[in-house]
């Protein structure tokens, strides 16, 4: 590709909304531009880029026995009520209505349609197992679009879904992806980590994330330093050691004025956070009180606390909604309370003798337990980590780390084949719903956290993998021997398999060498009346600060080498 008639150039500064380096880069590269709110054109190198993580995908796919289709973006709205998720999802989904007045709904993942196509594709467990996968457009309303293609309304993805007759099929679906994405991410250059998280949306029974590490990542991750445990922070647990014993106190009305926190009340009466319950009052999406019940050294983790009461949505209960309940806020307690799901977690169950509210102002009740002063309704883990937590599996101190997610596995059991009629009949003949896996890759997203991971205060520093060239062919001359010399060299990488960017434009050899670096392909080469004098090609890695001179008669040599090295260097087979 010649510079000269490359659509899209190149900028020098970023626009103002590009925070984080991967929009920033890939805006002045070339390679983005901003259409709307979430909704970006791929301009030439940018596809390129794209089109070389799809094709990745594609391999490793196809080598777990993943067979390609194509579904289409627009849903009837029929299918997603009968998986109900038409009414559980909300502004997220787009919802449409065709000439006909027919509901329609963009998609925004496709199970529905997998599920579909199962009820009438497969009837006899002779027909699985089975591995389908697509590379299409999905549509999710964001409310707060960010990052470039980090976060994107419009954006495309692959997602497959493993077709199974049992569990136990269906854990070799799961862990045959888990491999496949590990060589996914490892050959487009990611340096990432699997680790549990939230089944959210899409339901079923277990779910894990890949992450890409880095500091403008959206999750927060729990990591045991000796490799033992991974979690986003929505699901992390952490080793929880009983108290010692106690002998349950009578209770004891202390008077504690101006103390409506738990801080202030753990000053005034001179006691650890440990020591104190703390309450925190919820509206469910069923319009349920939800009073939580915390020790006071602790917070809420609302995802947790969401999949304990089965609520969707919770909302922070307002200071009338609290009093109605028989409650106080800032001296709230469940001793007393009516109308409201006591939900308790552990680290209540486990502290006796605890200060909690009198839900009076100003009064707050000595040794408070759990079971003879007040009864829970559901008794669990709802507590988050925090940094240096004990690690759930060897007590090491939890470390955080900030992470992009660029991949996610589900296991979805029967959760949409049994609403939708999709089933297999079994060898005596009975029919049996099919159990379903989903797994998703974010494509751009994908592509825009390789830059965040890979690049310096020059530009981009692509891996050859998914680089939108090999190399960055620089003709810096007038000079028609110049210029001839480069041509030549242009035609033979070209006919080595080379893929070349060749700026053949009219500019400056500082414009030039910014650009190449902006844009970031692995090999740069430059030829000049200075280089051409001596026989040579002035060659340079976009990873390193010096270059070397090559004789011109070595130089297609040289780079098959170097790049056979750097796509060595990528392969989860190769040992390097």
């Amino acid at each position: 590709m010649r510079m000269s008639h490359m659509f899209g150039r190149t900028l020098r500064e970023a626009p103002a909304d590009a925070e984080i380096p991967s929009h920033q880069l890939m805006v002045r590269a070339a390679m983005i531009r901003p259409l709307g709110a979430g909704l970006y054109s791929l301009l030439p190198l940018g596809l390129r880029v794209i089109r070389k993580v799809e094709q990745v995908v594609r391999e490793e796919m196809d080598a777990i026995g993943g067979q390609e289709m194509l579904m289409p973006v627009v849903h009837p709205s029929d299918i997603w009520e009968r998986s109900g998720r038409f009414f559980e999802v909300g502004p997220e989904m787009t919802r449409l209505k065709d000439r006909g007045d027919r509901d329609l709904v963009l998609a925004m993942t496709h199970e529905e349609v997998v599920t579909d196509l199962v009820s009438t594709e497969v009837n006899s467990y002779r027909q699985l197992p089975q591995i389908v996968y697509h590379i299409q457009t999905k549509w999710r309303d964001e409310p707060r679009s960010r990052g470039g293609l980090i976060r994107v309304r419009e954006f495309t993805m692959k997602d497959s879904y493993t077709l199974d007759t049992d569990a136990e099929a269906l854990d070799t679906g799961y862990e045959k992806h888990a491999v496949a994405y590990d060589r996914i991410f490892t050959r487009i250059g990611l340096d990432f980590i699997k680790v549990g998280a939230d089944v959210g949306m899409m339901g079923g029974s277990k779910s894990e994330e890949f992450m890409a590490f880095s500091p403008n990542g959206e999750d927060t991750l729990f990591i045991c330093p000796n490799g033992d445990y991974a979690a986003n922070r929505e699901v992390a647990e952490f080793r929880r050691d009983d108290p010692a014993p106690e002998d349950l106190l009578p209770v004891e009305e202390v008077e504690t004025p101006d103390t409506d926190t738990i801080a202030k009340l753990a000053e005034l009466l001179d006691i650890p956070l440990s020591r104190t319950a703390k309450a925190v009052f919820y509206i469910g999406e069923s319009g349920r009180f939800i009073f939580a019940v915390i020790r006071g050294d602790l917070d809420v983790n609302e995802t947790a606390l969401r999949q304990a009461t089965g609520e969707a949505t919770l909302t922070p209960a307002t200071a009338d909604q609290i009093r109605a309940i028989g409650a106080e806020p800032g001296y709230g307690s469940p001793v007393g309370v009516e109308g409201a799901v006591i939900v308790v977690d552990e680290s209540i169950r486990q502290s006796p003798n605890l200060v909690a509210g009198a839900n009076r102002p100003g009064y707050h009740l000595r040794n408070v337990n759990l079971g003879r002063d007040y009864e829970a309704d559901i008794v669990t883990s709802f507590a988050s980590a925090w940094e240096g937590a004990p690690c759930p599996v060897c007590n090491a101190p939890m470390k955080l780390e900030r992470g992009i997610e660029v991949g996610n596995i589900f296991q979805l059991g029967t959760r949409y084949t049994e609403k939708m009629g999709a089933t297999y009949l079994d060898k005596d003949g009975k029919a049996q719903p099919v159990v379903m896996g989903s797994y998703g890759i974010g494509i751009g997203r994908n592509a825009a956290a390789v830059v965040e991971q890979r690049h310096d205060e020059r530009g981009i520093v692509w891996p050859i993998s998914i680089a939108p060239y090999h190399v960055s062919l620089l003709s810096l001359g007038k000079e028609a021997e110049v210029i001839e010399a480069t041509d030549r060299l242009f035609a033979e990488l070209e006919a080595a398999g080379v893929e070349v960017l060749y700026d053949d434009r009219a500019d400056r050899p500082g414009v030039k060498f910014t650009d190449a670096e902006l844009i970031g392909n692995p090999i740069r080469l430059s030829i000049s009346k200075r280089t051409l004098g001596a026989g040579e090609v002035e060659l340079r890695l976009r990873t390193e600060t010096d270059s070397e001179m090559v004789p011109a008669d070595e130089v297609v040599g040289r780079v098959t080498g170097i790049m056979a090295d750097l796509f060595a260097e990528l392969d989860p087979d190769s040992g390097a």
